[in-house]
């Protein structure tokens, strides 16, 4: 029984902190999580800008427009994997299959528009959309089994990485498809407002993907189940759904990719996209989106895929050799992936 005598008191005892309150802190300790929270932001870019102002100083010609609109058009393709990608890991999933998805994709667009029985219009917009759907389809194949069958993403898209690439060459018998009509290839060089259009195709998308994330349900969804699976499907939303749609978006992204990039080489081969997989997560990983999902930007993903194109340039043009380049792009993953945990604990000691 207590006593009756004791006096009551709210206050929490020495050392205690009540619950849902933060602990208060010093001038010096709020700079330095300020400083904390910048890092983790804004890494990326400040790491961008660095590259930049040092290339510009040693590369030759870097700074010229020519070069510079070659720089765009040479992220386009990553780019544009690399946003469809993010909604992947952002559920904490994994793409092994779109380099493959896109050699797939190309090769029955490539069909479309070789038809003969066509006129040029209906060829090219037919191809567009084979091509689309090819990746969609591949796309929900991947999330379909994955989710399903719980199994882990790395292990199916590694199969239809495959298959993909078996089809593609199955399609046209391994022959590579050309002579597309001037119209569709003269999409690949054109320009609008003073950039490729093909880059200016990757920016929408990148647009249309961040408002998606950012502006809709269906994006905090995104954002929620990669953090916390478990406590979504308790709270009554379908998450099969959503980690499916994930796929299918990347399926989709790689569909437009396929087009486009036909549009910039003038054919269609069943060896295209070959190693562009470990580039698109690359740019991803690089740009801040955490590999257990839930955590990233598609503005990070754009900075990745910027950072990982400027470096390819700029070796280039300081005459680094192939092999050497394939070193350093490596490490800059690496170091990507230590920094990815880095920011993670960053992320934890600043909430």
């Amino acid at each position: 029984m207590s006593n009756p005598n004791q006096k009551v008191t709210s206050e929490p005892e020495k050392g205690m902190q009540p619950v849902g309150f933060r602990q208060e802190v010093g001038p010096s300790k709020r700079k330095s999580l300020i400083f904390q929270r910048v890092l983790q932001e804004a890494g990326i870019g400040i790491a961008l800008l660095v590259m930049i102002l040092v290339f510009a100083g040693f590369a030759p010609h870097f700074t010229d427009e020519s070069n510079i609109k070659n720089v765009l058009t040479q992220i386009t393709i990553n780019l544009i994997m690399a946003t469809g990608m993010t909604f992947v890991i952002l559920v904490g999933g994994i793409d092994l299959s779109v380099g493959s998805v896109l050699a797939l994709s190309a090769m029955v667009g490539g069909i479309f528009i070789k038809n003969e029985s066509l006129s040029v219009a209906s060829a090219i917009t037919l191809a567009t959309l084979a091509s689309i759907a090819t990746g969609m389809l591949c796309g929900f194949v991947n999330g379909f089994i994955a989710s399903y069958w719980k199994i882990p993403s790395f292990i199916v898209t590694l199969g239809m990485l495959n298959v993909a690439r078996g089809a593609a060459l199955q399609v046209t018998n391994a022959r590579t498809l050309f002579e597309f009509p001037n119209q569709f290839n003269n999409f690949g060089t054109a320009a609008l407002f003073g950039l490729p259009a093909v880059f200016l195709v990757a920016m929408a998308l990148v647009v249309i993907g961040w408002a998606v994330l950012n502006q809709t349900i269906f994006g905090r969804m995104i954002y929620a189940i990669g953090n916390n699976e478990e406590a979504v499907r308790l709270s009554g939303h379908n998450t099969f759904f959503y980690k499916v749609a994930a796929f299918v978006i990347s399926g989709l992204t790689v569909g437009i990719g396929a087009i486009i990039y036909m549009a910039r080489l003038t054919i269609a081969s069943p060896i295209l996209g070959s190693g562009f997989e470990l580039n698109a997560i690359a740019a991803v990983i690089i740009g801040g989106t955490s590999l257990n999902g839930g955590r990233g930007s598609l503005i990070g993903t754009f900075l990745g895929a910027c950072l990982i194109g400027v470096l390819g340039d700029g070796l280039i043009l300081m005459g680094v050799g192939d092999f050497v380049r394939q070193m350093i792009t490596g490490g800059v993953i690496i170091l990507a992936v230590i920094l990815d945990s880095y920011r993670a604990r960053l992320a934890e000691r600043t909430r």
